[in-house]
């Protein structure tokens, strides 16, 4: 305990700079007086480090006078406004009793009696102080939630059914799971089951979807007493592995010191372990195996019922067979659509196992590659480019020569220069060329 609160205190230091201020510390450590304006500050300081601790260490439960004496403890001088901090936490809901939870082994209607009665009498301003430990609300419904997802991790069900031993390991101990057993009972989110016959058996239906849980039947107290009775099988299992090797080792040492009768004593006993484990073994795979067809019973159920919400939900929105059909046969086509693409990339070569330096080599082949592969793109658009403004230069001088010469048919005598064409007994045409 002393260690635990030698940590808090290290804790406090380093989140608190000016925790060692003389001027600071006197002015928290004094009574509240006056109006709360006076003092919200200060409160808000404590309320703040209290569940700041409470948060970083997961304490579910804490003591208020270990709050006091123990962490806030500054040469023996403890804050003088701390009763009045947890009296407004317990207020505003960030605290609360254990008295204050639903008890879940009581009756439906003795839990909603006591709630009530809760709401009527509960004070104002109660004596925290004397409590034996309060509860921090915020950590109590983080817990709560981390519970039902490790359930939901290992069951596929919308509630699951498990042994209080189980459900107070998953908790982290028998005071915190009494704690969340009775949040999660005021929730609905969980209900206590209990077996008698031959040994008294307790265990906790939860939730693990978002709704309520039903209400408890015989068929979820023989699923209870079966999973209870599959774990003390298992654990007859282990101590019988453990006397099997202890007695396997002895035979052996036996042995070897030369004491031949000893060691014949200890193999008869390790006969009957052996013959003793394959009847415990025998039986809890009958027993996982009824467990095994029930959970199957409860999948069957689920798709029934299933099948029947879209059958009638086919009908309220007529909805054809050809429709439904049709849709069918899309959600197959995408199917294997997927598992031929699945199928493409397992069938690609894998590159776990080709060095980084061979990696690294075609990198570079393949950089010079693109390289002269641009330079080449990059002379032929050049090239290509020349061409065309040579193309084009050539076209607009043999469209600016043409546009300046005039063709026409005029008579001889006209100054400029005269080409006659004579073909035997032809007509002379005189083609005169002007250059304007």
């Amino acid at each position: 305990m002393d260690s635990a609160n030698a940590r808090v205190r290290d804790f406090i230091a380093k989140e608190v700079a000016d925790w060692d201020d003389e001027v600071i510390s006197v002015a928290r450590f004094k009574a509240f007086s006056g109006q709360r304006s006076d003092w919200q500050a200060s409160y808000i300081f404590w309320r703040h480090l209290i569940i700041k601790i409470a948060t970083h260490f997961r304490l579910l439960l804490i003591r208020p006078s270990q709050i006091k004496n123990d962490w806030f403890n500054r040469g023996g001088l403890t804050p003088l406004c701390l009763d009045h901090v947890l009296s407004l936490m317990y207020n505003e809901g960030d605290i609360t009793r254990t008295a204050d939870l639903v008890d879940p082994t009581s009756g439906r209607f003795s839990q909603l009696v006591r709630k009530v009665s809760n709401l009527i009498t509960r004070s104002a301003t109660p004596d925290i102080m004397a409590e034996s430990s309060v509860i921090v609300t915020a950590l109590l419904k983080d817990k709560a939630a981390e519970v039902v997802k490790h359930l939901s991790e290992s069951h596929w069900n919308s509630s699951c059914i498990i042994t209080m031993k189980k459900f107070q390991d998953i908790c982290g101990g028998s005071d915190e799971a009494s704690v969340i057993l009775r949040y999660m009972s005021g929730c609905r989110t969980a209900q206590h089951l209990s077996v008698h016959k031959k040994d008294f058996v307790e265990g906790v239906k939860i939730s693990l979807s978002a709704g309520a849980l039903s209400s408890i039947s015989d068929f979820d107290c023989d699923v209870l007493y079966l999973i209870w009775t599959t774990e003390k099988l298992q654990q007859q299992l282990d101590v019988t592995d453990r006397r099997y090797e202890l007695s396997r080792k002895s035979a052996l040492t036996s042995l070897h010191s030369g004491n031949k009768k000893l060691a014949l004593k200890y193999a008869r006993e390790l006969k009957l372990i052996t013959q003793s484990r394959e009847k415990c073994s025998s039986l809890l795979n009958r027993v996982e195996e009824v467990l095994g067809i029930i959970a199957d019973a409860e999948s069957t159920k689920k798709v029934s019922e299933a099948m029947q919400i879209g059958a009638r939900a086919i009908k309220e929105n007529k909805i054809s067979v050809e429709d439904v059909d049709l849709c069918l046969r899309d959600i197959q086509e995408s199917i294997d659509s997927q598992k031929e693409v699945e199928k493409a990339l397992e069938q690609t070569p894998s590159y776990a196992d080709i060095e980084d330096e061979d990696m690294e080599e075609e990198f570079k082949e393949l950089e010079l590659a693109v390289g002269k592969e641009a330079q080449v793109s990059s002379l032929e658009k050049t090239i290509n480019s020349a061409e065309g403004r040579t193309a084009l230069e050539a076209a607009e001088f043999i469209s600016d020569a043409f546009s300046n010469l005039k063709l026409s048919d005029r008579p001889a005598g006209k100054p400029g220069i005269t080409q006659v064409v004579s073909e035997g007994d032809k007509a002379t045409k005189h083609l005169e060329m002007e250059a304007v």
